[in-house]
């Protein structure tokens, strides 16, 4: 794990994952912190026999100083506590779900419907672009 100083950034992670769900998916984007590294992983959900299976779809390994400028870029620690209902009007959408552990234990949460934290995209371009760059299917 990495050390921590107290201040308004994101220094250490243990876990972070993006749980999105749509019409046509639902999809679990883990990090984890291992031994330096952070491993990113998406997992597709399936429902089967009433149990929620996830399989791997895809994962990469990366620094873990690339996973923290993202997370400090998107100012993740800002999202905790988030709530952001659906908008009226609006019909279909996405759900998502965020919680993660940082600086040695510091939980955040953070969900919305169609309805997303300032920076949300810098998140999700951020993993994307780790995911795209690997060679593990």
């Amino acid at each position: 794990m990495l050390f921590f100083k107290k201040s308004g950034r994101i220094e250490s992670f243990e876990v972070v994952t993006l749980h999105t769900s749509g019409m046509r998916n639902i999809t679990d984007d883990e990090i984890v912190y291992k031994d330096g590294a952070a491993e990113v992983s998406s997992y597709g959900l399936r429902y089967t026999d009433g149990k929620t299976e996830r399989v791997l779809q895809r994962r990469a390994v990366c620094d873990a100083a690339r996973v923290l400028a993202i997370l400090n870029d998107c100012r993740l620690l800002s999202w905790d506590g988030f709530y952001g209902p659906h908008p009226k009007g609006v019909l279909d959408g996405t759900m998502f779900r965020l919680d993660a552990v940082v600086n040695g234990g510091v939980k955040i949460h953070a969900e919305g419907s169609q309805n997303f934290p300032k920076n949300y995209r810098v998140l999700t371009d951020g993993i994307y672009e780790i995911l795209s760059e690997s060679n593990e299917n």
